[in-house]
């Protein structure tokens, strides 16, 4: 492995260090550390890694949300950042190839109608969404019928979905696993709505070599097996490395 050529490391790090947007959100990539209550997971592993390749300090910028992340990165308030892909989201920062594969599902309550997810898109039916995640930028394009409600962050869908009465909450499967477990008389419907391709992301001001920078240290952290380790030492299941780019 060799120390990205100067240039490249000035484009990352124009604080001196590389600012790092972590999304708590979104249980696969990070949350906190219960014996420390600093962050941790997936997106944590990689940040330390591409600062390390980059031979620089890191600073973690945390958000409770994917929308805020988003706006941080394109705000340039942080370096990177780790989001799904998304075109909305592409208007101001540039994608390497996922690292990570994830579902999007759907929960109602046990007594609901809805046995399917094709049945979701209906009129009079109400969907919970966390505000600006990946799914609610897809669900807003894709459902024509069904009318979206917006949670303030992905962990709080199924509660705000329970309290406003809606009649379904879309998010992350394993949040909605997690929640069904601490809340009785809820299922999933089978299968999942879309597939969620987790990338990295820098501004697109910092420029092509850097991106490309970006995006090979995404291709070496897969090939190498230091994601699948990431996500076994961190015991997130459900989810997969990413294939190499094409």
């Amino acid at each position: 492995m060799t120390t990205p050529a100067p240039d490249i490391i000035a484009a990352f790090t124009p604080t001196g260090r590389l600012r790092a947007s972590i999304n708590l959100g979104n249980p696969i990539l990070a949350g906190r550390d219960p014996a420390t209550g600093e962050p941790a997971g997936v997106s944590i592993d990689l940040a330390r890694a591409f600062a390390q390749r980059l031979g620089v300090e890191l600073e973690l910028v945390v958000w409770d949300s994917a929308g805020k992340s988003v706006d941080a990165v394109t705000a340039e308030q942080a370096d990177i950042g780790f989001f799904a892909i998304d075109p909305l989201r592409g208007a101001g920062i540039t994608f390497t190839d996922a690292y990570v594969l994830i579902e999007g599902a759907y929960l109602v309550r046990d007594g609901s109608p809805l046995r399917e997810r094709e049945e979701v898109d209906r009129a009079g039916v109400s969907v919970m969404v966390g505000k600006g995640s990946a799914y609610d930028l897809y669900l807003t394009r894709e459902l024509k019928h069904a009318q979206i409600l917006r949670a303030p962050t992905s962990p709080a869908v199924v509660d705000t979905f329970l309290a406003e009465n809606a009649d379904v909450a879309a998010g992350v499967k394993q949040q909605l696993e997690a929640d069904m477990g601490r809340i009785p008389g809820l299922r999933m419907l089978p299968g999942s709505f879309m597939q969620i391709r987790q990338a990295m992301g820098a501004p697109k001001g910092r420029g092509p070599a850097a991106a490309a920078a970006l995006a090979a240290f995404v291709e070496d952290m897969k090939a190498s097996g230091f994601v699948a380790q990431a996500l076994q030492r961190h015991h997130i299941q459900g989810a997969a490395v990413a294939p190499a780019a094409r």
